[in-house]
């Protein structure tokens, strides 16, 4: 039987380059989006991700094999912690049931090599506590700074996310019902999001300096969809609870060797 996929983000970017790669292996791509999708729906607010999920599973006629979320947004505002972290963690909860039901259940989110930028202790206390209102405060009162400290929301809401997927990983919900989860956190890459950043020179270096990518520079997509499909196929069976990062080199530009002590 052909395997069933879900995929948030799917009408731009990295959601999108996934769905077409899926679909040209054969696999059944449910998108999720607020356009361009076979589930219309807002990741925003609580009822948008529950509205998400039950059309999710009534387009699959119940039955979902794998869940991409690749769905974010990267503006100095709290809507950044709404979607990046609660539109990821509620959705997949809300799909965790359906998805136990598969024979090779998998799930993957995107998160960032901005887990590793300076972040909100505070923000990420409060999502990792389920705390949304609390959250949405904290990075409204970030983003009231100015956009250098509102950028805030965009880091933390990463390494709340990452964080999310160790700890959930090895629970009843995700292991207990044999479903790997992963994230992946891609470095610089081509998409609408990135556009402004890299329209010139001195944006290029800017980001550059942030992000070091010595490996083959700034990636499309599709360099992200490739490790997505494959982290929810059938062959990932023990790779669990881990943020990869598929950023050039960046990570190990910018932490170095030793990561363990």
């Amino acid at each position: 039987m052909t395997r069933t996929y879900v995929v948030t983000g799917s009408a731009s970017g990295i959601g999108a380059a996934t769905a077409e790669l899926l679909r040209e292996r054969g696999f059944r791509v449910i998108g999720v989006d607020m356009r361009d999708a076979e589930v219309i729906a807002d990741l925003s607010t609580p009822a948008g991700r529950q509205a998400a999920a039950q059309g999710a599973i009534d387009a699959a006629d119940g039955q979902i094999d794998a869940v991409v979320a690749a769905a974010g947004i990267s503006a100095p505002i709290p809507l950044t912690v709404a979607v990046n972290y609660f539109g990821v963690t509620e959705f997949l909860e809300a799909l965790a049931p359906t998805l136990a039901k598969s024979a090779a259940p998998r799930a993957a989110v995107v998160s960032s090599m901005a887990t590793l930028q300076p972040n909100s202790v505070e923000l990420v206390d409060a999502l990792l506590s389920g705390d949304e209102a609390k959250a949405l405060e904290v990075g409204g009162a970030l983003a009231d700074q100015g956009p250098k400290i509102g950028y805030l929301n965009y880091p933390s809401s990463k390494r709340a996310v990452s964080r999310w997927v160790r700890r959930e990983s090895i629970t009843p919900t995700w292991a207990g019902a044999h479903i790997p989860l992963n994230a992946v956190a891609p470095g610089t890459v081509l998409t609408a999001m990135t556009k402004m950043l890299l329209e010139t020179p001195e944006s290029v270096a800017m980001v550059d300096a942030n992000v070091p990518m010595p490996l083959n520079y700034h990636s499309e997509p599709v360099v992200i969809a490739g490790l997505l499909a494959w982290l929810t196929s059938e062959e990932n069976t023990h790779v669990t609870g881990q943020t990869i990062y598929v950023d050039g080199g960046a990570d190990a530009s910018i932490r170095g060797d030793d990561i363990w002590s």
